[in-house]
Order: structure tokens, then sequence, then C-alpha cells
């Protein structure tokens, strides 16, 4: 990609595939499409933890990318975000909380949130760091 910042990833790789393997040893034992409800809401919790484990990897790539002034931006921009997606999720959720399904919804919404923030990481790489969201 034209005008990116390097990113070193191998060690990034090497990393992501020994926590997901973690995550999926932990959530496992328990998950299974389609099987009954706790078996479905550990599968939602098993993605979850993908999804969360690949974009903190993300992150700590685009941390050493970028120059030592733009990481307290970073920093903060990002932890705000977890806070926001917490809220957000638990709000989105808040009425099927107490339903069999309530975790699976929950983690649902905490991957997909998740899985959006990748775009919000890699605009850090562009030329026109730090960007607008």
């Amino acid at each position: 990609m034209a005008g990116c910042k390097p990113v070193v990833t191998w060690c990034a790789t090497a990393l992501l595939a020994l926590q997901a393997g973690g995550a999926q040893a932990q959530a496992g034992a328990a998950c299974r499409p389609g099987g009954s409800v706790a078996e479905v809401n550990a599968c939602a919790v098993q993605d979850f933890q993908t999804a969360d484990t690949t974009m903190a990897v993300l992150y700590a790539d685009v941390m050493r990318a970028l120059a030592t002034h733009e990481r307290p931006q970073l920093r903060q921009e990002h932890s705000a975000w977890l806070r926001e997606r917490t809220t957000r999720c638990k709000q989105a959720t808040r009425t099927t909380e107490q339903q069999p399904d309530g975790p699976r919804l929950y983690h649902e919404c905490l991957t997909h949130a998740t899985q959006q923030r990748r775009q919000g990481l890699m605009r850090w790489l562009s030329a026109d760091t730090p960007a607008k969201p």
C-alpha cells in the first residue's frame, strides 16, 4: 500500500496463533455450533476472543510502526474506543442479558465492533496519520 508505514508482523502473527489456539482450547471444549444454548454461547465467546486477540496484535503492530510522538494519541483513542465498545454492547443487549442466549448476543456485538475497529487502526498507517475517524 503506497504511503503506508512499515509494520513488522512475523512475531505478531506467531503470537496471534498461540493466543488463538489458547482461546480455542478454553472455549472449544464447550463450543458446539447448533448445540445447546450454553454451547452456542461458548462459541460466541470463542469468536470474540479470537477477534479481540487479532485486534490486540494489530494494535501492537501499529503502535510499533508509529513515531513516538504519535503513540499517546493512539493509546488515548484506543482506550476510549474499548470503553465505548463495552458500553455500546451492554446497552444494545440490556433487554436480553437475563435470557439464556444473552451472552451470545452480547459477545456477537463485541465481536462485530472489534472487527470494525481494524479500519480505525489501519488509518494510523496511512500518509494522513493521524486521520480523523
